[in-house]
């Protein structure tokens, strides 16, 4: 499980990287300023996610089981709120409207805040 965290954290950090400067330089000029800065945000929290999760992957104190749940919630988390949010500040560039996943970035959000607590709730019953 520890690979897999390290792997997805590691893949979720280079994509941002690539999103973020793609969309300094890709997407400055095709969308509003408004659409740019979403997109910003879905990259900020994909990257705030992808170090939350190597935190994660190197906590002794944290079960398999533990891990793996908060592995899943950290992952669709990202997977819908920044998903989202990237395809939803690009719907203009596109001829799909992408308006219908409005309702899913909140989920996403939903799934992260899950993860956070998780790991608090994790850690205040731990004992020593």
């Amino acid at each position: 499980m520890v690979k897999k965290i390290f792997i997805s954290a590691s893949l979720l950090g280079l994509l941002a990287v690539v999103l973020g400067a793609f969309a300094a330089h890709g997407l400055r000029d095709a969308l509003n300023t408004t659409s740019l800065e979403s997109f910003q945000t879905g990259v900020r929290y994909q990257m705030y996610h992808a170090f939350f999760l190597f935190v994660i992957g190197l906590m002794p104190q944290l079960q398999h089981q533990q891990k793996k749940c908060l592995f899943w919630l950290t992952l669709l988390g990202v997977f819908l709120f920044s998903g989202s949010i990237y395809l939803l500040a690009t719907n203009v560039l596109t001829p799909i409207d992408f308006g219908f996943l409005g309702p899913i970035t909140p989920i996403g959000g939903l799934l992260l805040i899950s993860a956070w607590g998780l790991l608090g709730v994790c850690l205040l019953k731990r004992k020593k």
